[in-house]
């Protein structure tokens, strides 16, 4: 499943106000390793125990916001940072 292109091209991060991106295939294989070592964490605090199919990158690369069932989820407290993975 993609995120719809018109969709992406009005989203942007809520805290920053940067432009996203879809995320690639290296990077969320990164993210899905972290997460089956139980390394990471939401930036409100959780622990991710699910892996992440789809995400959305913020433009500097730092911090990703979840896709699930083709909703993003534009949460901050629900993105994940992603720098040094």
């Amino acid at each position: 499943m993609s995120i719809d292109p018109e969709l992406l091209a009005i989203l942007v991060c809520p805290e920053t106000k940067q432009p996203l991106s879809v995320a690639d295939g290296a990077l969320l294989e990164s993210i899905n390793a972290a997460v089956a070592a139980g390394n990471l964490q939401t930036r409100g605090g959780e622990g991710v125990t699910e892996g992440i199919a789809e995400g959305l990158l913020r433009e500097d690369g730092q911090v990703l916001y979840p896709i699930r069932q083709g909703i993003p989820i534009m949460l901050i407290d629900e993105s994940v940072e992603v720098d040094g993975l």
